[in-house]
């Protein structure tokens, strides 16, 4: 497989940086072609904006981030750094979202090249999202590691249930998108473990990674449970991330 990481840290000798370099070498080892965007090494620009724009704008006389990035794409007036990590990203079958969770969801630096690569045109359309996502075939993966406990993003903890905390994620960026999505791997709190507990964290992120290919996905509802206005089907029972019957 082509595997994109796409790693938000700012320190390299963080554990979120052991885990990248384990997930290159465990990955490279087994054959994979593996590429990184290291987003702060990279100073990646975060800020979405009229810079994002290289050719005459659609609209010069207002801003719309949407229509504007459409309208980049189809003429080929889409800023470098975006076009770069777009090329990585078409390249990719497996992303990798590698990050520390902070304030319960990405870094901004993470937020932002999400915002400015997964362009209108480009990562969605009209009529092109979830089941029919321009990203279908691909599948992608949250790493991350937290400041707390297991215990505290358990269903009853009080941070709440893991997969509720990563939905936005899971299902507002990577499913949207098309992406078969995989379980996140958690690395908790290691920052206050002893060594032995971060080697037993990194043993299991490579069993992770080297079985990949037999490990269920997250299940998302398909569209057929859906009714005309994109609520669940009376009848359907709710099984995915926060969704419940009403």
């Amino acid at each position: 497989m082509n595997i994109l990481i796409v790693y938000a840290h700012p320190e390299p000798t963080s554990f979120n940086g052991a885990m990248r370099n384990l997930a290159v070498e465990v990955l490279s080892q087994a054959g994979h072609q593996v590429e990184v965007s290291d987003l702060y090494a990279m100073n990646f620009n975060a800020v979405t904006g009229p810079s994002d724009f290289t050719g005459e704008r659609s609209d010069p006389s207002r801003l719309s981030i949407a229509r504007e990035q459409t309208h980049a794409m189809e003429t080929g007036n889409i800023a470098g750094d975006i076009a770069a990590e777009q090329a990585k990203l078409q390249r990719a079958d497996l992303l990798i979202l590698q990050f520390p969770v902070w304030w319960f969801g990405m870094p901004a630096i993470l937020k932002g090249w999400a915002d400015r690569v997964f362009a209108r045109g480009f990562a969605y359309m009209p009529g092109r999202k979830y089941d029919t996502g321009m990203f279908a075939g691909k599948l992608a993966m949250v790493c991350a590691t937290t400041g707390t406990s297991a215990d505290t993003y358990a269903p009853d903890g009080i941070d709440g249930d893991i997969l509720s905390v990563l939905w936005p994620i899971h299902n507002g960026l990577l499913r949207y998108t098309g992406f078969d999505v995989l379980p996140p791997y958690l690395a908790y709190m290691p920052g206050r473990l002893i060594e032995a507990g971060r080697a037993a964290q990194l043993a299991a992120y490579r069993e992770r990674l080297l079985t990949i290919d037999q490990t269920p996905r997250l299940y998302f509802h398909p569209a057929e449970d859906y009714g005309p206005n994109e609520r669940l089907k009376p009848g359907v029972l709710a099984r995915s991330g926060v969704q419940r019957n009403v």
